[in-house]
């Protein structure tokens, strides 16, 4: 993994356009080995990047098994616990029910796990599925709560002071997963 110049910060490419979407290809072979029922699956993309993520999952799903797994949006920003919420609201974008399905949660970098903790109390909030699995592009580490990542496309070991940046094209315009090496930011 080299390191090159981008702006004034030192910042290395992890994945390039080509090697995320071999990545996302593997992860959908990972999750039909898993579930035998694609017709039982259901992708929650954490917004704003897992979305995406997802949405690219269940089309490679849909190519590899001949069904493409519905994909909703969560919304867990009622659910985080660094913020006061005086009311929970409905956080899934989505009337698809939970109930009795695998609900595969996709988000962008596994990192401490408090976004999956606050992904898997509005998961609770909407029924009780069957299972629920969790599917992320990049784990690096330095988790606080007990969470494991069922899929991983890339793990990648780093200290607390860097930065690990996902680029979506439906977000960023374009495709990118790079580590900002510390002491670089602005």
């Amino acid at each position: 993994m080299g390191f090159f110049e981008e702006g004034r910060a030192n910042v290395a490419l992890l994945l390039d356009a080509e090697s995320l979407a071999r990545v996302l290809m593997r992860m959908a072979h990972q999750i039909a080995e898993k579930n035998a029922n694609m017709e039982d699956v259901v992708l929650a993309g954490i917004r704003t990047r897992g979305v995406p993520l997802a949405e690219r999952i269940a089309a490679n799903l849909g190519r590899i098994e001949g069904v493409r797994p519905p994909v909703i949006a969560i919304d867990i920003e009622p659910y985080r616990d660094d913020r006061e919420h005086p009311k929970r609201r409905a956080s899934w974008i989505s009337e698809i029910t939970l109930a009795d399905r695998v609900v595969v949660l996709v988000d962008d970098v596994l990192y401490t796990g408090r976004t999956v903790r606050a992904a898997l109390d509005a998961t609770v909030d909407q029924g009780r599925p069957r299972a629920v699995q969790l599917a992320v592009l990049v784990d690096r580490g330095h988790r606080e709560l007990p969470i494991r990542a069922d899929f991983v496309g890339k793990n990648i070991p780093t200290a607390r002071s860097e930065i690990v940046r996902v680029n979506l094209m439906e977000v960023d315009g374009v495709d990118a997963v790079t580590l900002e090496k510390e002491g670089t930011e602005d």
